[in-house]
């Protein structure tokens, strides 16, 4: 038997002043993302908001279904959008948030296991690195340089 340590490199900041300016920018996407979410059973909004190589930022919010699970989150709605609508485009960068509806104040959130695989699928596809920021902690954030480093034990297509 042989004990491992995975590590992996992020960053945090203590608050969106902190961000460069295109990370801010797809955090403020990223808000205006929540308002279209549809949560009703939930009451857990979530907003992403992507940047393609392009210039466009694409939002996506989760959308709930009271036939669970026939819902989807919002970064595979943003993702699925922008790969059907802009398939040649490179996704440079993720941002996700999220918060209980009919309150302003963000809660910490980070893409779940499905959305993991989804969007490691978009960067084994483009074959680039896809940054990812998201809440944490009561005021914070954190940005990862690739969503491998979110899910370091890949299954895709070289498992098949």
């Amino acid at each position: 038997m042989n004990a491992k340590v995975i590590k992996i490199q992020y960053t945090t900041y203590e608050s969106e002043a902190e961000l460069n300016s295109g990370t801010f920018q797809l955090y403020e996407e990223a808000k205006k993302a929540l308002d279209t979410a549809y949560s009703p059973y939930s009451n857990f909004q979530v907003g992403a908001a992507l940047k393609l190589s392009n210039g466009e930022i694409i939002r996506g919010s989760n959308q709930e279904n009271a036939a669970y699970p026939s819902g989807l989150c919002a970064e595979r709605t943003a993702i699925f959008y922008a790969g059907s609508q802009f398939p040649n485009e490179i996704i440079e960068e993720i941002f996700v948030l999220a918060r209980k509806t009919g309150d302003e104040n963000l809660v910490p959130a980070c893409p779940c296991g499905g959305c993991r695989q989804v969007l490691l699928e978009y960067e084994t596809r483009q074959n680039r690195p896809i940054p990812i920021a998201f809440k944490i902690e009561s005021k914070g954030f954190i940005r990862v340089s690739s969503i491998s480093d979110l899910l370091p034990f890949k299954f895709d297509a070289s498992s098949l």
